[in-house]
């Protein structure tokens, strides 16, 4: 497993080489939430078939906007968009792995899983409502725990992100104030807290400062061994983050009878759920610019998809169920046309 930098460096030197890509290449852009199996995956398919697959981590946001202006063979998103939006850009959209957000803390003497939060107490810290470690809301859920009376600093995102969506999204749901005040959106007007770029600056912004909390996905929080940080889900019980309890929060969905496969995973029932729960989403248009680059791509995630799924589980991802990528190729088959109408590519059965 390739450490956080070096999964960085990989991003920038494919960032670097966009303009030398070949015609065969891919281009991609946007989320960070998934690019560590992403980039996983590109280095393997690489090995396997000499197409490279050059892939910008600058957010959801800059995912979402770069395939409206067509400057990408595909964006990328942890938000996934409603079947209007995708109608009028002439996109379709599918998720390729389930992942979650996780809590994170710089905390002297508290270890992964030591600290339990619930969703209110959660967002009354990211409201800053809650300003030290030993608040007694805190001390409540964490009775046996030493909690210093050091100040919290908050730590979120500066950029237009799918992660703060999902960790949004969730707050909205477990927080009258924070849904009245804040919203769940890509990008917030944050009440306190320091901003950082991408799940790479916020892990790096929490790893540097003591009395931190943050949000990142999961990978990220693993592969730079940050202290997670334990929440009770929707049936009361504590669950750590993990691929079992972001399994459980997916197992509900219903993916076949949702339109533009727009599933939100937030605080799902089940006691071994976890609760900030999210899918990311690739998004690409129905008549693509570049038909040939277009069909690279979906080769691409059909590979993934049969060949990738032991690598996302080393990066503790959920894979899509066979189901799911069966209805997703379907899609492509039906609706990923060229000029003339015929399918631009049509996957063999898993």
């Amino acid at each position: 497993m390739r450490p956080i930098h070096t999964l960085m460096a990989a991003g920038l030197i494919a960032a670097a080489s966009f303009t030398q890509a070949t015609a065969a290449d891919i281009s991609g852009a946007g989320a960070t939430f998934p690019y560590p199996v992403y980039a996983k995956w590109a280095d393997a398919y690489k090995k396997e078939t000499g197409v490279g697959m050059n892939y910008q981590s600058i957010g959801s946001g800059g995912g979402i906007r770069q395939i409206q202006n067509k400057t990408v063979t595909f964006g990328a998103s942890d938000m996934p968009l409603p079947l209007a939006q995708l109608t009028k850009d002439g996109l379709i959209q599918f998720p390729t792995v389930i992942g979650g957000d996780v809590p994170v803390v710089n905390l002297e003497g508290i270890k992964p899983g030591d600290l339990k939060l619930d969703g209110p107490t959660l967002a009354r810290i990211f409201l800053g409502e809650i300003k030290t470690w030993n608040d007694a809301a805190i001390q409540k859920l964490n009775p046996s725990a030493k909690l210093p009376s050091q100040a919290v600093v908050v730590v979120h995102r500066s950029d237009g992100s799918g992660t703060t969506f999902i960790w949004t999204d969730y707050l909205s749901k477990v927080s009258p104030v924070w849904k009245a005040k804040v919203g769940a959106n890509t990008s917030v007007e944050w009440p306190v807290g320091i901003g950082a770029k991408g799940n790479e600056g916020v892990a790096n912004n929490v790893q540097n400062t003591k009395g931190s909390i943050g949000y990142v996905e999961y990978a990220y929080a693993k592969q730079n061994k940050l202290t997670t940080v334990s929440m009770f889900n929707k049936d009361g019980t504590a669950v750590a983050p993990n691929s079992a309890s972001f399994q459980a929060a997916a197992a509900s969905a219903n993916w076949q009878k949702a339109d533009g496969f727009y599933v939100i995973l937030t605080e799902q029932p089940g006691a071994a759920s976890w609760p900030i729960a999210g899918a990311t989403f690739i998004l690409i248009p129905k008549q693509p610019k570049d038909p040939v680059a277009a069909a690279e791509a979906l080769k691409f995630f059909a590979w993934a998809y049969a060949k990738g799924d032991k690598m996302a589980q080393d990066l503790d991802y959920v894979p899509m169920p066979d189901k799911v990528v069966n209805a997703i190729q379907k899609v492509w088959a039906n609706e990923i046309k060229d000029a003339s109408g015929k399918p631009l590519f049509v996957a063999t059965s898993n």
